[in-house]
């Protein structure tokens, strides 16, 4: 039997250690090779949360974030779609995800699954150039999701969030500690991009944790902006 996790419109069963489930906005069709189960009259997802950031954060018990039925979101680093599709289910009909990519390969597997999806649009575009989709995304949204792994990913979620994320708004950054900085411990990046956020005007950390064991050195980061 499901269990709803925290209101997040996501749902878990106890002997599932490593999944979580998402009702299925599109019933029938599995985009990924997930499995798709049926319980009390309801199809749902199974989501490997080995494989989404935002999966595992959920897992290790984040308290809070902030993606809720019919929220705009921006989320930069779509890649194939996996993970946006989770959130697509999610925010529901009512809600949006604008799903940014710069790599034209990733896009084209991406357009595939909005094409199924009414709710997700992909953009190709420089999440470090945020101006340059502004005539594509709204000028306010409820969640920005960052999983771009680059040296300033710190820099470019800030500037999204700045530019996009409404005042009460949540941002989401997963935080791969290797590409920021080789020479150093993760556990020591993380709390420099900690104190990084916290100084940065308008955004509080509400939440952060670290995603091992289903994601080596890497750290879920969720920010409110004031």
């Amino acid at each position: 039997m499901m269990q709803q996790v925290k209101k997040f419109n996501v749902y878990e069963r106890e002997r599932d250690r490593r999944l979580l489930f998402t009702k299925n906005l599109t019933p029938g069709k599995s985009f990924f090779a997930e499995m798709l189960l049926k319980d009390r009259g309801a199809e749902y997802r199974a989501w490997d949360v080995s494989r989404s950031k935002l999966g595992a954060g959920i897992k290790k018990g984040a308290s809070q974030i902030g993606i809720k039925e019919g929220d705009a979101v921006l989320y930069l680093g779509a890649s194939h779609g996996f993970t946006p599709s989770y959130v697509s289910d999610m925010v529901g009909r009512d809600g949006f995800v604008f799903c940014l990519d710069f790599a034209p390969r990733v896009v084209r597997d991406l357009v595939f699954v909005c094409e199924e999806r009414e709710n997700m649009a992909p953009i190709l575009a420089d999440a470090n150039q945020p101006e340059s989709y502004k005539e594509l995304v709204p000028a306010e949204v409820d969640v920005v999701f960052q999983d771009v792994a680059q040296k300033n990913q710190l820099g470019i979620f800030l500037k999204n969030c700045d530019s996009y994320l409404k005042t009460g708004g949540f941002g989401l950054l997963a935080l791969k500690a290797r590409s920021v900085d080789v020479t150093k411990k993760p556990r020591e990046i993380f709390e420099r991009v900690r104190k990084e956020l916290e100084k940065h005007p308008g955004m509080t950390v509400v939440d952060y944790r670290d995603l091992y064991p289903f994601e080596k050195d890497h750290a879920l980061f969720i920010c409110k902006k004031k």
